[in-house]
């Protein structure tokens, strides 16, 4: 029997089927589709569906960006609303459960083989709680108690906190960030648009200047991704900045994650920017915002930060959860 698995974020949903057999972590039909493109998650599941030559799905769990409450979501960066109780009744799939995106990752830890994560940070390698924080279209995290035998994951919001500010820099930037957006959170900065806010941040308050041909650079491609390119490469001095300011919030948000749920068990850093900027996270911009803490500089010093590589975590984490559910 196969179960199927969903990852549905901003930008793309991935599906996919994993055989129902403890251990194995394979999947077959993976297919990704453009989220936006879609009026709703239930008509790309019906097409992913149709192009299937395998029997019928008993069991499904799909892990969205979203606050999920009694089995419907309303997606944070799509104008979706999930609801289990729909899903099961027009796809016919008997048992259907959703997750946050976060805490599918979460799930997700349970089960990758070491060679998925990269340490950035050693810490001491304490066991105890942990903390995953995962900044891409948008910033998810999540947490894992340690109940002294296993992790039990849980999701929460704490990506749409309001951002506190550091140094006189970000003082700046966060009235900056409330004269634009009304709300200064941290996923303003930490996402794929917030790199693109910061660049914009940096170059309207007239810090760094805005070369002719960068502009037209950022006007032809995804702004954040060139913004990338050039700050690794170190072909912008604005972009340089932009990327080392999105590290040091990006390490002094993970170190509030890190203080909130105690995790002594290590900070994993999800989604899709880290893997992309790892030169970047290695710096001390990024473990200098993490540890910089006050008094409990010592204490963050102890906690390890992790890199999550597999861009298929959260499918997998969804898997991993129907299968230590157990459902009927």
């Amino acid at each position: 029997m196969k179960l199927l698995a969903g990852d549905i974020g901003g930008t793309k949903t991935n599906l996919a089927l994993f055989e129902e057999k403890e251990g194995d972590y394979t999947f077959s039909e993976f297919k990704s589709y453009p989220s936006q493109e879609y009026p709703d998650l239930k008509t790309i599941v019906e097409e992913y569906l149709i192009s299937l030559s395998s029997p019928p799905i008993q069991k499904a769990c799909f892990a969205i960006a979203g606050p999920v409450q009694e089995e419907v979501c309303r997606a944070t960066n799509l104008p979706w609303v999930v609801d289990t109780k729909v899903l099961v009744s027009t796809l016919h799939i008997p048992h259907v459960f959703l997750l946050n995106d976060l805490e599918a990752n979460a799930w997700a830890l349970e089960i990758l083989p070491e060679e998925s994560l990269l340490e950035i940070y050693p810490g001491k390698k304490r066991g105890g709680n942990r903390g995953v924080v995962s900044p891409g279209t948008g910033l998810g995290e999540a947490g894992l108690y340690w109940d002294g035998e296993r992790h039990h994951p849980f999701a929460c919001e704490g990506g749409h906190c309001e951002f506190g500010p550091r140094d006189e820099l970000q003082l700046q930037l966060s009235r900056y960030l409330q004269n634009r957006f009304g709300h200064a959170s941290y996923e303003r900065i930490l996402s794929g648009p917030g790199l693109h806010t910061l660049y914009e941040f940096l170059r309207d308050t007239g810090k760094y200047p805005e070369p002719v041909w960068l502009k037209e650079a950022l006007g032809e491609d995804d702004p954040s991704k060139e913004i990338t390119i050039h700050a690794l490469n170190k072909t912008s001095e604005l972009c340089v900045h932009a990327l080392d300011l999105f590290a040091n919030i990006l390490g002094s948000e993970a170190g509030n994650c890190a203080l909130k749920f105690m995790a002594t068990g290590g900070i994993y850093l999800g989604g899709g920017i880290p893997p992309k900027i790892l030169p970047k996270l290695r710096e001390p911009t990024f473990s200098e915002g993490f540890v910089d803490k006050g008094r409990f500089r010592d204490l963050l010093e102890q906690i390890p930060v992790w890199v999550i590589l597999d861009e298929k975590a959260a499918l997998k984490g969804a898997a991993h959860f129907v299968r230590v559910k157990r459902p009927r």
